[in-house]
Parts: structure tokens; C-alpha cells; sequence
């Protein structure tokens, strides 16, 4: 009996053993298979890659060398829109002949004279120039100005408009499309109110495209024209419109003060004026009333006084005494 009891042991022990051996070959087998699996995979994008990079050199070759754009971080081309301006303030030792010659150098690079201003004559005459230049030259043409004399100042300036302009544009291809939309709506109206109320919002989505429209103009003017002003001397000084002030004195001094005076004497009575045009409405109300209790008063019968008594009353008098008598 325990010998049987040993061997069913036995036999429960090796068949338990076998039972872990199969299920560590599965396992196995199990993983290698996903490997795999995982491994081809992986093979798969490259060799997609690699078939793709083929198929497009092929199709270079067969369509012609072209030059790639060059492209920024987005991969997009990158196409600047710059707005430039400047301020130049020169010196030159005849006005008229300087200033021709500015007005030529600018023609011939395409642009022209929007603005110009005199003053002065002779050895202190000024002009200021407000120039027009296309950007592309914009560079070449301020500096044959820059020639035309000594030069006392020069600022410049250039605003990146890419984004901005960027931003009108797509405002303005969806604001097209939303009116087109809304014109293609109307065509199918059916009733009078749907007509109306489209012909309305119509009117709207115009007007807003037509600000966004020129919106866009005036940035593709700032960025195709750069604006030059152009400060022409004949003599050291720079342009001014400062008035010099007298220098102070004495007799500054006691004018100053009597301005100063006169100036709060006109507020003082300002202020009085002010005060009695607010009273004169109360003042037409209650001026006769006033008078017409004044007149009552006076109408009125006064009562009449008692009469007047004696402060230290009489001594009484007393019946004579008899006997007394003479």
C-alpha cells in the first residue's frame, strides 16, 4: 500500500515537470514569433523609405534639375516682406542744384517725389523731401544721396510685415469665400424674409472685405515702396522749428508778473460771472416773492402800545388821624 502511495507520487511529480517543460517551450516559441513579428515591422518603414527616396530620384532625372526654394523651419519658402524707411539730413553747398539731382536719382530707380517743404533763403535755406523708392533699390539710392553733400544724420528703419501680411491675405480669401457663399444662398432664397435677412448679412461680409482688401493694399504699398526723407542745408544747422527764447531780465520778470496778475484778476471775475449767471434763475423767482412779504409787512396795522406805567408807584395815602386836626 505505501509503495503504490510512493509510485502514484512519483508519477504525479513527472508529469507535473513535463507539464512546466511544455509550457516553457510555448512561451518560447510565443516570443520568438513576436520578434519577429515586431522586427519585420520596423524593416517595413525603411524599406518604404528607400523604395520612395528610388522612386524619386527616378522622377528627377526624367523631369529636369530644378533648384529646390530654400525653406524655413516649416519647410515653407521663405519670402520676406520688408517695409523700409530712413531719415537723412545733408549738408551741401548749393539747394537747388542738390536738390535736382535727388529728385533724378530717385526718378531713374523707379520712384518719385510725394511730399517737399521749403524754408529759409539763401545761406539758411532748407528743403525737406519726402521720397518714394522701390524696396529692391531702396539700399543703391540712399546711398548716391548720401553723395550729394556732407552728411549730418542718417536713421533707418525696416519692419518685417511677412506675418502680417500673411494673416490680411488668408482674411481675405476666406472672407471671399464666405461671401460668394452667401451670395449662393440668396440665389436659392424662396421666401421675402430669407431674402432680406441674406441681403443684410451680404452687406456686412462686403464691408468687412472690402477694410480687409485695403488693409492688404496699404501693406503691399509699405513693403513694394520704401519712404526716404531727404533734409537738404546750406549751412551747419540742423533742421529745427524751436523758436529761440528771449533771455531773462528784469523787465522779463516784472511783465511776467503782470500778466500773471492780469491773468488771475480775468479768473476772479470769470468765477464771479459764472456764479451770478447760476443765481439769476433763483434770484427772478425769489425777488418778488421777497418784495411781496416786504409789502405785507408794511401794510399791516401795528398794534397800539399800552400806556406807560409810572416806575415808582404813588405813596398811599392814609385818612387823617382825629385830633389831629387844627
Amino acid at each position: 500500500m505505501g509503495v503504490r502511495v510512493r509510485r502514484a507520487g512519483a508519477a504525479g511529480v513527472l508529469a507535473a515537470v513535463l507539464l512546466l517543460a511544455g509550457c516553457s517551450a510555448n512561451g518560447s516559441g510565443s516570443s520568438t514569433s513576436a520578434g519577429k513579428a515586431d522586427d519585420a515591422a520596423a524593416a517595413a518603414p525603411a524599406d518604404a523609405k528607400a523604395a520612395a527616396g528610388a522612386a524619386g530620384t527616378g522622377g528627377a532625372g526624367a523631369g529636369g534639375a530644378t533648384a529646390a526654394p530654400s525653406a524655413g523651419a516649416s519647410g515653407q519658402p521663405v519670402n520676406r516682406q520688408i517695409a523700409y524707411q530712413a531719415r537723412m539730413t545733408i549738408k551741401v553747398d548749393d539747394l537747388e542744384p542738390a536738390r535736382d539731382k535727388a529728385v533724378d536719382l530717385v526718378t531713374q530707380a523707379g520712384g518719385f517725389v510725394s511730399g517737399e517743404s521749403r524754408r529759409g533763403a539763401g545761406e539758411g535755406a532748407q528743403a525737406t523731401l519726402t521720397l518714394k523708392v522701390p524696396s529692391e533699390s531702396y539700399q543703391k539710392t540712399v546711398d548716391a544721396i548720401g553723395g550729394l553733400g556732407r552728411r549730418l544724420a542718417l536713421t533707418s528703419q525696416a519692419d518685417d510685415l511677412t506675418g502680417q501680411i500673411a494673416d490680411v491675405d488668408s482674411r481675405v480669401k476666406s472672407m471671399r469665400a464666405s461671401v460668394d457663399r452667401v451670395r449662393a444662398l440668396m440665389a436659392e432664397a424662396k421666401t421675402l424674409s430669407e431674402v432680406v435677412s441674406l441681403e443684410s448679412e451680404l452687406t456686412r461680409r462686403e464691408s468687412d472685405l472690402e477694410a480687409l482688401e485695403r488693409q492688404q493694399q496699404a501693406l503691399t504699398s509699405r513693403t513694394s515702396l520704401s519712404t526716404v526723407t531727404l533734409d537738404l542745408l546750406t549751412d551747419s544747422q540742423r533742421p529745427t522749428d524751436a523758436v529761440a527764447k528771449p533771455k531773462d531780465g528784469f523787465w522779463h520778470s516784472v511783465g511776467k508778473a503782470l500778466t500773471g496778475g492780469w491773468h488771475a484778476l480775468l479768473a476772479v471775475l470769470h468765477g464771479l460771472l459764472v456764479v451770478l449767471a447760476a443765481g439769476a434763475p433763483f434770484l427772478l423767482v425769489l425777488a418778488p416773492v421777497a418784495w411781496l412779504l416786504l409789502r405785507l409787512r408794511r401794510t399791516r396795522p401795528r398794534p397800539t402800545p399800552p400806556p406807560a406805567r409810572n416806575a415808582f408807584p404813588a405813596p398811599p395815602q392814609h385818612p387823617p388821624t382825629p385830633g389831629t386836626e387844627d
